[in-house]
């Protein structure tokens, strides 16, 4: 990046909400969010990003600072940008795909907590980088967390490699599992027993439920 360029990026806003899923689940948060392919998405640059995070957090109380959306690492110089220009004490987290192990390094001055989040048909297709992501974070000295969003196309033999996988590649990951919104997990003795199988694998492992939206945000 030359010293005349101006860090720009198209951000789905910087709303305020509750954490949706993972660690910090129903905390309220500033959320950066990097916008998806179709949503309507407004030009950031560093400057206006930190600026807008400073005027939030001096007006209202918030747990903490969500770095999310579409590929948010993908945006790792921006990030730093904006981040370097920000005095605070608010815990930042980092909530990605876990597919840019490499970048998240680079953010290791301003980030608590990194969250690897898979979607139930990505537990197998992309576990490999995101067991890499939790061991560059493991190593950062980050908190780390790995969060599997089962679905009925996730078997019980996908969730449990998971979390062997989560434990050998550090015993301090905190491993969430969120059933889907409309799993009746009050019927279904399915997590009971999944849950017996996967402590036994890992320490720190929680069963929990999802905030829906609008209520719940990531």
């Amino acid at each position: 990046m030359s010293p005349m360029t101006i860090p720009t990026a198209a951000l789905a806003g910087i709303p305020a909400g509750l954490q949706a899923q993972g660690v910090w689940a129903g905390r309220r948060q500033i959320f950066v969010r990097f916008a998806a392919e179709g949503e309507t998405a407004t030009m950031y640059t560093a400057d206006a990003l930190a600026s807008e995070i400073r005027r939030g957090t001096s007006r209202s109380a918030f747990h903490s600072i969500s770095i999310s959306g579409r590929d948010p690492l993908s945006n790792v110089d921006y990030i730093c940008a904006a981040f370097d220009k920000l005095t605070t004490m608010i815990p930042v987290m980092l909530d990605c795909d876990g597919q840019r192990p490499a970048e998240i390094e680079q953010l290791k001055r301003f980030v608590t907590l990194t969250q690897v989040t898979l979607d139930g048909p990505t537990l197998e297709a992309q576990s490999d980088r995101a067991f890499e992501s939790l061991r560059v974070a493991a190593d950062t000295g980050m908190q780390h967390a790995l969060v599997l969003m089962v679905d009925e196309r996730t078997t019980d033999a996908n969730v449990l490699r998971a979390v062997e996988r989560a434990h050998a590649t550090s015993e301090a990951t905190v491993i969430v599992i969120h059933p889907g919104l409309a799993t009746p997990v009050d019927r279904d003795r399915r997590w009971m027993t999944l849950f017996e199988r996967a402590a036994a694998l890992h320490g720190d492992i929680r069963l929990a439920l999802r905030l829906p939206p609008p209520t719940g945000m990531r």
